[in-house]
């Protein structure tokens, strides 16, 4: 991203956001450092929370469009800080699972810090038992 060092943190989380839902997941583990810490505090049991490491965020993300077709951001409100390297989303995902045709409807919080431009630190909330129950069969299997 051109002069991304002066990007606002707002613009910067609007932009990873749209990397996400174009499917670059290669292209949004670059907007990380390297040193980037992904947290995932409500991940479902069994399922790693952490992630420490450009390399292990792009391991952990890149099959994931081959998982969740997501195919639109219904909702987004993205806000500033009082710091200036910190920004906040809330927003929803839509879109189908693969592997079972389930709906994927997911709302998330999401904690953003930058430095220099790139994401630094990534904390993401989101409901870890609507996420099983559209991966799984649930009550709307395709199966």
């Amino acid at each position: 991203m051109e002069n991304s060092k002066n990007t606002p943190a707002t613009q910067l989380l609007r932009k990873s956001l749209d990397t996400f839902l174009a499917k670059d997941m290669k292209g949004w583990s670059e907007l990380c450092a390297e040193d980037v810490v992904a947290e995932f505090p409500f991940a479902p049991e069994g399922s790693q929370a952490r992630f420490e490491g450009r390399e292990a965020l792009y391991a952990y993300l890149k099959d994931y469009p081959s998982y969740i077709d997501v195919k639109s951001l219904p909702t987004l409100k993205i806000y500033g800080t009082d710091d200036e390297n910190v920004a906040i989303a809330e927003w929803s995902a839509s879109g189908v699972v693969i592997g079972n045709g389930n709906p994927y409807e997911m709302s998330y919080a999401t904690f953003v810090t930058f430095r220099d431009g790139l994401i630094v630190n990534y904390r993401e909330y989101w409901n870890p038992q609507a996420f099983q129950k559209a991966m799984s069969g649930g009550s709307f299997a395709a199966e």
